[in-house]
């Protein structure tokens, strides 16, 4: 799915953590930010901290409703023609108009979600009027922080969903501290702007009939002089400090150093509380938090904090002595509430709403599937599978033999090459192709493994890329198969091994065991959010079972495996190589497998089971048939990993 983001907050390095998210669900994902914004007091300048995916634009005013972009970064990005276009402003700003113009002009036809926060319900201003209406009417949805807004939309006209989403918070910068419980003068906190509507008046006022406190203020803002010559007044200067704008790791440690955070936010003419971002990261940092009724405060904070009334000192001064009697328990309600609001969740909950409101993208065909093959040994068997596939696709090509000869191939047709410098064996082969399409952006695209001796053509590969996204589930798609030269069926379909299995086979009822657990991976289609979701694969399989694992992990987590039924061929052990290594490598990684995912007893009820089997066997058949259950016999009462060692030093 490709996505075109664009966000004047996005300047801030921290607030970007929602996109890396979205990238690392598989979104493609392009963000516009302001160059230059005004925040928390102070003005930030982008800078994009290794994030490749952020694009600067300059912007023209001040005021987050009356401000433009220009347009030239955001004209460039929609030639890109993204899924969803995602534009984090609000749907009456001057902004937003002029995007939603761009856009038109471009005759860009993909659908577009807004952000909203305003939880007051105001009938803004000739032209102001006319672009909110006009961008409601035209949204395929919206996300609000807070329920108001969404409502508020719904009445403006909006169409399609405002699903709630919460900002969100990096717990693993705004995490608690081992520390006590607070002592006798316990430090009292307040973070943020320095306004009126902020109340941090009202926290002085309550400072003062309590002589222990101790207040740290951070935050800067017009309201400063007024608050430094309030508690002059008070007769708390002394225990008052006005430390000033913090962000990242400094903001994170004046969290932890706090005993409570207040926010104590009052109505204002035109103005409530629209989140409460503060709220959030103090819980998460583990401190508790006291704060006014006001805005979408008690729908942040919950249960988890102590609410007051807004702009009375002596409720506040009793909130926060109630929340200082309660704090061990305050503060594992609150880091257990702040998962809730983790970018991760956030990423999750932006990713449903992309599917929803554009269900092209989601079934993930605006772009084909990268093809993966790793490659060993004499080039024409992958040339002749490239060549069966035909044109259109991007390839990209691992090479654990390092071979000259593919490095050529691969040039002539137009494929990525990837030499690691050794044979990494399959899985890791694997593993660096999909870190390579990360690097070069391409994460958010479908995978499909090409084993060099199977041969599908485009069409089969778009039977099976339709068939997939059909479901919001299937991580794996396989493909049916037949044999080149007789045109028999290939078993595509096989299941999980399982120790109980190994007990099955071994009474010669194996063939009763038709359970449909995993697909084979000589034409494997993987799923982008699968990968994400599920992971590279394990590298402790050097050959075979590296897939089966990686659609086991999938089942468990939850996903599906399927087969389309399509028109492609196998060789089988095509590639070549020592017969007697690729049996060794075979058995030694269902040993890896049945001990990572049955243990230590589980494996050895499999190994027991495949001894008496092998055993029974040995004396009964004849020719090679026989010769095979003795070489099984011999290998598992050895230990398959031993045997493989064994035969790696011969």
């Amino acid at each position: 799915m490709r996505v075109l983001r664009v966000a004047h907050h996005a300047v801030v390095s921290a607030w970007r953590e929602r996109e890396r998210q979205l990238r690392r669900l598989g979104v493609d994902l392009t963000l516009i930010s302001s160059r230059r914004w005004n925040e928390g007091g102070r003005d930030v300048t982008l800078s994009a901290d290794g994030d490749g995916f952020v694009v600067g634009a300059s912007t023209l005013g001040r005021h987050p409703g009356v401000f433009a972009y220009d347009p030239r970064p955001f004209w460039r990005a929609l030639k890109g023609r993204p899924d969803v276009v995602d534009l984090h402003e609000e749907p009456f700003a001057l902004a937003t108009a002029e995007l939603l113009l761009v856009k038109r002009l471009r005759r860009d036809r993909a659908p577009y979600v807004l952000y909203s926060a305003q939880n007051i319900e105001k009938r803004y201003p000739i032209p102001f009027r006319w672009f909110e209406r006009s961008a409601l009417r035209g949204a395929a949805g919206a996300y609000v922080c807070n329920r108001e807004a969404g409502e508020i939309l719904r009445r403006k006209g909006l169409r399609g969903p405002a699903r709630l989403i919460p900002l969100g918070v990096d717990t693993s910068q705004f995490s608690p501290s081992k520390r006590a419980a607070p002592g006798n003068s316990p430090i009292i906190g307040y973070l943020g702007r320095l306004e009126p509507y902020k109340g941090v008046s009202t926290l002085l006022r309550a400072a003062a009939s309590r002589p222990l406190w101790r207040i740290e203020i951070t935050g800067d803002g017009p309201q400063r002089d007024e608050l430094i010559s309030l508690a002059t007044e008070l007769g708390i200067a002394d225990r008052v400090a006005f430390l000033g704008f913090a962000q990242g790791d400094e903001l994170a440690e004046r969290y932890r150093r706090l005993d409570i955070v207040a926010v104590p936010s009052i109505s204002w003419p035109g103005w409530l509380e629209q989140f409460c971002r503060v709220a959030v990261e103090a819980m998460a940092s583990g401190v508790p938090v006291v704060a006014s009724r006001s805005g979408a405060i008690p729908d942040v904070v919950g249960d988890s904090g102590i609410l007051v009334d807004p702009g009375d000192p002596d409720a506040l001064r009793d909130g926060i002595d109630a929340a200082l009697a309660r704090w061990g328990e305050l503060r594992r309600e609150g880091l257990a509430h702040a998962e809730d609001f983790t970018w991760a969740r956030v990423a999750e909950q932006k990713l449903d709403l992309y599917r929803e409101v554009s269900p092209a993208a989601d079934a993930g065909l605006a772009r084909p599937p990268q093809i993966v093959a790793i490659a060993y040994g004499d080039p024409e068997l992958l040339d002749g599978a490239l060549a069966a596939l035909g044109e259109g696709f991007d390839v990209t090509i691992v090479d654990n033999s390092s071979a000259a000869d593919t490095a050529a191939m691969a040039a002539r047709r137009g494929a990525h090459y990837i030499d690691p410098g050794s044979n990494l064996g399959f899985g890791a082969g694997v593993n660096v192709a999909l870190s390579s399409l990360a690097e070069r952006g391409l994460a958010g695209d479908d995978v499909l493994l090409l084993n060099p001796d199977a041969r599908i053509s485009a069409d089969g590969v778009g039977a099976m890329h339709r068939a997939m996204h059909a479901s919001g589930r299937i991580a794996a798609m396989g493909a049916t198969q037949t044999e080149p030269d007789s045109g028999a069926d290939v078993r595509v379909w096989w299941p999980f091994p399982r120790p109980w299995r190994a007990w099955l086979d071994a009474a010669g009822l194996g063939r009763l065991d038709r359970a449909k657990g995993f697909a084979i991976g000589s034409v494997l289609l993987l799923r982008s959010e699968a990968i994400s979701d599920v992971g590279l694969f394990d590298e402790r399989f050097f050959l075979y079972a590296e897939e089966v694992d990686w659609q086991k992990r999938a089942a468990d987590a939850g996903w599906r495996i399927a087969v389309a039924p399509v028109q492609a061929t196998h060789i089988g052990a095509g590639t070549g190589g020592d017969s007697t290594l690729r049996q060794a490598l075979f058995f030694a990684s269902t040993e890896e497998y049945q001990r990572k995912h049955f243990g230590v007893l589980g494996w050895q009820s499999f190994r027991i089971a495949m001894i008496l089997g092998a055993a029974v066997r040995t004396p009964l058949l004849r020719g090679e048939r026989r010769k095979d259950a003795a070489r099984r016999l011999r290998i598992f009462l050895r230990g398959p990993r031993r045997h493989l060692a064994d035969v790696r030093r011969s």
